[in-house]
């Protein structure tokens, strides 16, 4: 203590007259340095810091969403409770099936086996309960929706089979004016079983109403469960029960069960607009999981999928809350999307929630109404912010309270900073290579550029004191390297201070996260460091400061980050929606700049300990050392970027193309095409499946929902397995001038119930579409909106679905139509497989898997053009 304060002594003697520049003593000076400069931290403890860092974000993940709730036995959970167990069974059957997607006839024995166990739930329900089980054969209905995926697009659908179950208090006659939704899928797309999309999802349902059917005598309102058809081909199922069913007019709240992977947390990824479901599932919920940041993430389009829970927002005016599967997500839609894969406790950690939540809004005296009256700005402002702890705990406040709470924040930062400036001195099957390949350059570029940014900022304050105090050089030099460190870290609070005032101006959710990169640094900051007069000389900063500091941001968001980095790298599997139409490097590149960027931004504080560290070269070393040991592992092959369980996204169609223009002659040609949505060139698969593909960019084919760009075809045996009767036709029935021109068509699909068409919205204004066997209007006329010029039909339907249609269209007044521009495109989709196509599939290598979405055309197609003069 005697030291230091001769040390300030004569740093200030020096400050006054000059002379502690000119100390005789090098040694004095160099034993007075050691107290300022130097500061020499042990390159052990860094590197060890930095591991327990990197394991308890690691801790943190597997703790929030990889534990698991302990499945139960029926005589574990008694008649009242969920079980796992039984549930499983459900899914197990429903799996047994094999792929079950609309107009099949696996998918009329799933929906059969959905209706057995309905009626089953009725006979042992409890006496003083009601459960109505109808089996709900829908009419033929239009779906078009105005935001996100399916904009520009009308869903038309037919001969859905759905079930339904209601069930109520049989002595409150109220009880039937005011029921809860709980909804989900039966359908899967033709690629998959779907024992996550959607099975899971129903054989909770099932044991839910099952566990509801034993409680309900004490409830308010009547639980309806949806289990419905048509939702892979365009949210059809939801729409036609909205619009349809009699009991949809007395839902007052929608609950979604979804699933975008396999297995693990069920999680609440899209809530509101009214925010009474999600703070009362916040107050009950056994182990509640959901975040905000996923649903910005979902609003904002980069999540390229719907939900049913879509329909009953826009639709129906329902307010609710929308749950998801998400692990796992790179199996999505594919042939791993298999019961095995099932992670045990993922349907009880959902069940369980769902039982307690739908008890406690069941019994409740009031559900507020939708908001679909109310105006989008006072929707915005009483939206929900919700987020869980270690999902254990769920937070959940209003956008009104986020105002004030953010505001606060922001203004006294903005103070504090100024106060600072005024007083002080001026100064994909493998995930975890992820960490090496991208993780340790970002570090590295991280850990540069601040480094530069240090020795910028080291040049200014050494010239700001050379002008305000005199002290010895190597003093001098101390002190501006310990200012420099201080001011580093205080930027950090500076960058999550600007993404907060962003964030909070455009009310996004997921800007709870800023605020917790913000308070918790800078009040350990102000607690153990801040020195607001020019006096006192700093010191090293204390590594309590920085231990304190991120322990509440990484137990906050470790797990989600890591969690959206995982889903991020699944999702690759699926990231060129035309393929071919992106660069081949663009998927690495998006997550590269993802990890780089939350890097950079949760490394602000500990990086700026570094520069003064001993570790600097210790710590550059090891990680160019993960990062050369985990690109050799790449380039040698060891671990191969995809595996049976973990495959690349692909497709295997037979395309019958007769598009050919009139004057070209109708001659089809036939022949197989396989592509991809993963990046990346096809050589490999081509050469294992030995079928004399041809592979490149110069054979573009249009699946009128997207392009292929890159693709391979091949034309050896691709005549037999079908016939020119099976070739859809467009006829012009009429084509007339009047008070504006006007064409009746005529469209036949042959044996297809499943099929998209394309009107140029740059030549033709409006239309309206009709079942041609009994001219019921299944589009009418109205305002029509296309992306890209063009507005497209999805049809999908049972066995007993129209394939006759006659479609008017309503030219644009003054079109200048060109011959060679198509004004329709049709695609028929056939749920056959000709010789070639089996032969190819079986011969498909182990690391692919058929890809399947409602845009995605089965594995034979045939392509029709309409080409109308003047």
């Amino acid at each position: 203590m005697r030291q230091r304060r001769e040390t300030a002594s004569a740093a200030s003697k020096g400050s006054i007259g000059g002379e502690a520049s000119e100390e005789s003593s090098e040694g004095a000076e160099s034993r007075t340095a050691v107290h300022f400069g130097n500061p020499r931290r042990s390159s052990f403890v860094w590197l060890a810091l930095l591991l327990i860092i990197i394991y308890c974000c690691s801790s943190i993940y597997h703790y929030q969403f990889q534990s698991m709730p302990v499945p139960l036995t029926a005589d574990e959970a008694g008649k009242r409770g969920f079980s796992e167990i039984e549930a499983f069974k459900h899914v197990k059957a429903l799996t047994e099936v094999g792929p079950h997607p609309v107009g099949s006839e696996a998918l009329h024995l799933a929906v059969q086996y959905v209706l057995t166990a309905c009626q089953n739930i009725k006979k042992t329900a409890l006496w003083e309960v009601d459960v109505e089980v109808d089996i709900f054969h829908s009419k033929s209905g239009a779906n078009n929706l105005g935001s996100g995926l399916l904009s520009g697009r009308t869903l038309v659908y037919s001969d859905l089979n759905h079930v339904v179950v209601r069930i109520l208090p049989k002595y409150v006659s109220e009880a039937r004016e005011q029921s809860i939704l709980v909804s989900s899928h039966i359908d899967t797309v033709f690629s998959t079983a779907g024992a996550g999309d959607c099975s899971s999802c129903v054989g909770v349902m099932l044991e839910l109403a099952r566990g509801i059917s034993q409680w309900a005598h004490g409830f308010k309102r009547a639980v309806i469960f949806l289990f419905n058809t048509g939702e892979e081909e365009g949210l059809n199922g939801a729409h036609s029960f909205i619009t349809q069913h009699p009991w949809s007019k007395t839902v007052r709240m929608a609950i979604d069960l979804e699933a975008m992977g396999i297995g693990g947390k069920s999680s609440i990824f899209q809530a509101g607009p009214h925010p009474w479901a999600a703070e009362n599932f916040a107050l009950v919920a056994k182990y509640p999981s959901g975040q905000v940041i996923a649903q910005d993430l979902f609003a904002s389009g980069a999540i390229k999928s719907a939900t049913d829970f879509q329909v009953y927002k826009e639709v129906a005016g329902l307010s609710g809350l929308d749950f998801a599967f998400v692990d796992n997500t790179a199996v999505y839609h594919t042939k791993n999307d298999k019961l095995e894969l099932l992670k045990t406790g993922s349907l009880q950690h959902l069940g369980e929630n769902m039982l307690a939540f739908l008890l406690h809004i069941g019994a409740s005296s009031h559900i507020p109404e939708g908001n679909s009256t109310e105006a989008e700005e006072d929707i915005r402002k009483n939206s929900a912010i919700y987020f869980d702890i270690l999902g254990m705990y769920m937070v959940v406040y209003r956008q009104k309270f986020a105002n004030m709470l953010h505001n606060s924040v922001i203004m006294q930062s903005l103070l504090i900073w100024t106060t600072s400036l005024i007083m002080g001195v001026p100064y994909v099957s493998s995930p975890l290579l992820v960490v090496g390949l991208f993780g340790a350059p970002a570090f590295l570029g991280a850990l540069i550029g601040q480094h530069l940014g240090f020795l910028l900022l080291q040049k200014y304050l050494l010239n700001a004191h050379s002008k305000r105090r005199q002290l010895p050089l190597i003093i001098k030099a101390a002190v501006v390297k310990m200012e420099a460190e201080r001011w580093l870290f205080k930027a950090g609070s500076f960058q999550w201070l600007i993404l907060l005032i962003l964030g909070n101006y455009f009310k996004i959710g997921s800007s709870y996260l800023a605020l917790v990169w913000l308070v918790s640094p800078a009040f350990a900051y102000g607690f153990f460091e801040a020195t607001l007069t020019s006096e006192r000389l700093p010191k090293p900063l204390k590594l309590i400061t920085l231990i304190l500091g991120l322990a509440t941001p990484i137990l906050f968001s470790a797990g989600i980050f890591i969690r959206l980095a995982a889903t991020l790298i699944g999702g690759m599997v699926r990231f060129d929606r035309n393929p071919g139409g992106t660069p081949e490097w663009l998927g690495g590149f998006v997550i590269a700049a993802f990890i780089a960027s939350l890097l950079s931004l949760t490394l602000v504080y500990l990086l700026s300990y570094v520069h003064l560290s001993g570790a600097k070269k210790a710590i550059i070393l090891a990680t160019l050392m993960l990062f050369a040991s985990s690109l050799a592992i790449v380039l040698s092959g060891v671990v191969p970027p995809f595996s049976e369980d973990i495959a690349r996204a692909v497709n295997v169609v037979h395309v019958v193309d007769a598009t050919g223009k009139p004057d070209e002659g109708q001659n089809p040609k036939s022949y197989l095409s396989l592509f991809s949505t993963t990046p990346g060139n096809l050589n490999k698969e081509v050469q294992e499946i030995n079928e004399s593909f041809v592979c490149g960019r110069d054979k573009t084919v249009d699946f009128v929902t997207f392009l292929v760009k890159y693709g391979c075809w091949a034309y050896n045996d691709t005549v037999s397995g079908w016939s020119e009767m099976d070739i859809p036709t467009m006829h012009v029935l009429s084509d007339a001038e009047g008070n504006g021109r006007l064409t009746e068509v005529s469209i036949d699909t042959k044996g297809s119930i499943r099929w998209v068409l394309a009107i140029n919205t740059e030549e033709i204004e409006d239309f309206e579409l009709k079942d041609a066997r009994d001219s019921e209007e299944l589009i009418s006329v109205g305002k029509k909106n296309g992306v890209d010029g063009w507005h497209i039909i999805q049809f999908s339907g049972g066995k007993n679905a129209p394939k006759l249609f006659d479609l008017t269209l309503y030219w644009r007044s003054g079109s200048t139509h060109k011959s060679d521009t198509p004004i329709l495109k049709l695609r028929t989709d056939v749920d056959r497989l000709t010789p070639i196509t089996e032969r190819v599939l079986r011969k498909l290598p182990r690391w692919c898997s058929l890809f399947g979405k409602s845009t995605s055309p089965y594995t034979f197609a045939f392509l029709r053009n309409l080409y109308v003069n003047f």
